[in-house]
């Protein structure tokens, strides 16, 4: 065996061993094991401005509808801006329907549960099927991954007749 193989095969070794290391900031916040708190990812995320949220405007908790109903978003403490515009201190709407608060080290699904207001647009018509349905906001940043802290409102519980 050649000392030049056996070199390569050392550093191979090393780096493989290297690469299943732990690093603590790729633990949870509350350290190993602490399945409550999320795994990270390697996507970075964008800081929240202190005191950012975001709400409903329109219908408010508890409200009966009628398909089609209008949603108007509020925002306060943070800029809204377009995805793919990266200022900092900005973000978008994205509309949760029926469904919980996705992994916030990923990006914001995309499908009728989870609506995108890439345009940073405050307001949209739903048509919801009869009976309770779910509502939350939660603001993504350009790449539509949640800020850190997520920037999320209350949900809201309406009844469509």
């Amino acid at each position: 065996m050649s000392r030049r193989f056996f070199a390569t095969a050392l550093l191979s070794t090393f780096l493989a061993l290297a690469a299943c290391g732990s690093d603590p900031a790729d633990e949870p916040a509350g350290g190993p094991g602490d399945a409550a708190q999320p795994r990270a990812t390697g996507i970075a995320r964008s800081p929240a401005p202190a005191g950012a949220r975001v709400f409903f405007e329109s219908p408010a908790d508890g409200a009966t509808v009628r398909s089609p109903f209008v949603v108007e978003f509020g925002v306060s403490g943070i800029a809204l801006a377009k995805a793919g515009d990266d200022r900092p201190s900005s973000g978008h709407h994205h509309l949760i329907i029926d469904a919980p608060l996705p992994d916030p080290g990923l990006p914001i699904p995309a499908d009728e549960r989870y609506r995108h207001f890439g345009d940073a647009s405050t307001r949209t018509e739903l048509t919801l099927a009869p009976g309770t349905h779910t509502l939350q906001l939660l603001l993504g940043d350009h790449r539509h991954v949640p800020h850190d802290p997520p920037v999320t409102s209350e949900p809201i519980t309406i009844t469509v007749e």
